[in-house]
């Protein structure tokens, strides 16, 4: 284990209690990746290649987005069933997520301050990491609701580093709820968060069906 990581462990190991702070920093998490959830409409998308999303759940995606869902192909949520997301970490997105979110801590925006720490470069934000777990849970059949989400940050992530999230549904708790194990590595295979959520699984409203039956 590097003295990084070594590091990191012992000084930023902690779970996210907070509901209220969870929910304000995932959101501005989504902001960050998805630029058209600030509401500012005159603002074009800085990739310009969304593309039509694969089930009605979904807005957009994106080619370099890369999706796999392992499951027993009924279409209902079950135990077992195992969801991948990875995307790249951009600069962009980092900017974008401290305007969101008012976190502009120097460690992610200043390459000159972040090299005198001890990574030794600027690194992603955690919660902005933690974001792929939302993206990943958002492609579970249905539509999916977060009701809690633990949060355990084990290594820091690099500008640029694709990460991908990571998640196991381990048990159906009743009532269209699900408690599933959520872990984000990088590129390396390395675990960098890990923790559980339990979401909740309603239907997609019939409109949204109809659409995509429509566009088939």
């Amino acid at each position: 284990m590097s003295e990084v990581t070594e590091t990191w462990l012992q000084s930023q190991k902690h779970f996210s209690n907070s509901v209220e702070h969870f929910y304000s920093s995932m959101m501005a998490a989504n902001r960050a990746m998805f630029p058209t959830l600030s509401g500012d409409e005159g603002e074009s998308d800085p990739a310009g290649d969304r593309q039509p999303a694969a089930s009605p759940e979904l807005t957009y995606s994106k080619p370099e987005w890369t999706f796999e869902h392992a499951d027993d192909g009924d279409g209902v949520v079950s135990v077992g069933d195992r969801i991948r997301f990875s995307k790249r970490m951009t600069e962009d997105e980092i900017r974008v997520f401290a305007d969101a979110s008012g976190d502009t801590n120097r460690l992610h925006l200043d390459a000159d301050f972040a090299k005198e720490t001890r990574f030794g470069r600027q690194i992603v934000h955690g919660t902005l990491v933690s974001g792929v777990i939302s993206a990943a849970l958002a492609r579970l059949p249905g539509l999916t609701i977060y009701l809690s989400q633990d949060l355990q940050f084990l290594g820091p992530v690099d500008l640029g580093e694709t990460v991908t999230a990571i998640c196991e549904v381990v048990e159906d708790l009743g009532d269209g709820r699900f408690r599933l194990t959520t872990v984000v590595e990088d590129s390396d295979g390395e675990t960098v968060i890990d923790g559980e959520a339990i979401v909740l699984i309603d239907d997609v409203p019939e409109d949204a069906l109809d659409e995509v039956d429509d566009d088939a």
